[in-house]
């Protein structure tokens, strides 16, 4: 009995001692993604245009960083909130604890360096120097040009400072220790040829988030052979549940049989003013952020409709709102 006792006690100790380094090397060596850089970025009009473009309608930043009108379909931001923060994603749409968006107007990030807003943008890395969820897809920015990249950054200085200072982020465990081991440095892209339409739409269709949310999902880890199959749940403020589509090329449960004019005009029809007040079509109402995606230029949707096309078909029906 004193045997048995011993070595129980022994192994937790050993237990013991292994999540005590486990823990002091979480703390101590990650994020590891180096300093932010020593950059300062020239606000050009081009950057500041490009910038805005990116942030309202590619990587629709303004979408989650703004207070979302949910009365109305596909919840368009507010005029007047645009980067203020404060959008909630609760625990119970599915996230490891309750995640709440930053304000990134100049009243919050005026202190900010330029290099501390690219690294938190690409690698995931705050000023502090605090790892972020990637609900803040730094995973896919990290795809963006340094060219783009800095444009964004340009555009949001200019946004209206807003006093506005949001709750933090609360992680559950251990996803707040596992967050740690995410950021990775920013390697900046080589620039994809705009010329050539598929590879441009990729590139869009990366940054614009495309594949985050229409391929789904186990446990924040992307199913193998369903890129952009659609069926990723997200939990509605009315409590209802509504799913992503399947955007693959399949010709019965895809965009097998679109025409590149009906997807351009899909977009289109929203990008009208009075798209900010269509109501919700069968009590129904979706995240996907028609009226910011909608200003994209004919050219850039083509060009993501053309890199649909050669996504792998794959065959799967979606009910977009169950009951």
């Amino acid at each position: 009995m004193r045997l048995v006792f011993k070595i129980l006690l022994g192994l937790g100790v050993l237990v013991f001692l292994v999540v005590g380094v486990g823990v002091y090397v979480l703390k101590t060596s990650f994020p590891n993604v180096g300093d932010a850089p020593d950059v300062q970025i020239g606000a050009t009009p081009e950057r500041i245009a490009r910038g805005r473009y990116l942030a309202h309608h590619v990587t629709v930043c303004i979408d989650c960083h703004s207070t979302r009108d949910w009365d109305h379909f596909a919840a368009p931001p507010l005029v007047g909130t645009e980067g203020k923060g404060g959008e909630v994603f609760p625990e119970e749409a599915g996230f490891s604890g309750t995640l709440i968006a930053p304000n990134i107007t100049p009243a919050a990030l005026g202190n900010w360096s330029d290099g501390e807003v690219v690294r938190a943008i690409t690698s995931g890395v705050n000023k502090k120097g605090d790892a972020l969820f990637p609900l803040m897809p730094y995973t896919v920015y990290a795809q963006m040009t340094q060219e783009d990249v800095y444009s964004v950054i340009a555009y949001v200085r200019t946004l209206k400072p807003i006093e506005n200072t949001p709750p933090r982020s609360s992680l559950s465990f251990p996803m707040n220790w596992i967050v740690r081991t995410i950021p990775k440095p920013y390697a900046a892209p080589t620039p994809p040829d705009q010329s050539n339409y598929v590879v441009y739409g990729k590139y869009l269709a990366t940054i614009g988030g495309c594949g985050e949310c229409h391929t789904p999902h186990d446990h924040g880890t992307p199913l193998p052979g369903m890129h952009m199959a659609g069926g990723f749940e997200f939990l509605l403020p009315t409590g209802k549940v509504t799913r992503a589509a399947n955007i693959t090329p399949d010709m019965e449960t895809g965009i097998g049989h679109w025409k590149r004019a009906y997807f351009i005009a899909q977009f289109k029809r929203f990008d009208k003013p009075e798209a900010l007040k269509f109501p919700i079509q069968g009590g129904y109402n979706t995240v996907m952020p028609w009226t910011m995606y909608a200003g994209m230029t004919e050219s850039d949707l083509g060009a993501i409709f053309d890199y649909l096309q050669t996504v792998p078909p794959v065959k799967n029906g979606v009910d977009k709102f169950p009951e």
